[in-house]
């Protein structure tokens, strides 16, 4: 027969499980959104500083190793924070998950136990 009193109960954990979740996901978004304006930030900062140092040389050597030095270092700085966004997504994944992972194993169990029987 239908329970109403373990419904509502099964009900509030399911409810209290999905806002754990989502107030997990709403932090690591916050988080890759501040990464992601602060390089965004730092990466123009960078550009403008290089349109400044490349517009006063005055050979093209000089300009050509400028160029080549500062396109490195653009690269090696987008790599670095390519990597660092991508361990926060992972991470995001992970926390997201870590809520439902007790009332997963429950369930398992509980199918287990119904199959056996």
């Amino acid at each position: 027969m239908f329970n109403f009193e373990d419904a509502n109960k099964k009900s509030k954990e399911n409810l209290e499980t999905l806002l754990k979740s989502y107030a997990s996901l709403t932090k690591a978004f916050q988080a890759i959104a501040t990464e992601t304006a602060d390089y965004s930030k730092k990466a123009f900062e960078d550009s403008v500083a290089h349109i400044e140092k490349i517009s006063t040389v005055k050979s093209v050597d000089a300009a050509f190793e400028l160029q080549t030095s500062y396109v490195k270092s653009a690269y090696e700085g987008y790599v670095t924070e390519a990597t660092k966004i991508g361990e926060m997504y992972a991470d995001l994944a992970k926390d997201a998950y870590k809520p439902y992972e007790a009332p997963v194993a429950k369930a398992t169990a509980a199918a287990k136990a119904a199959v056996a029987a």
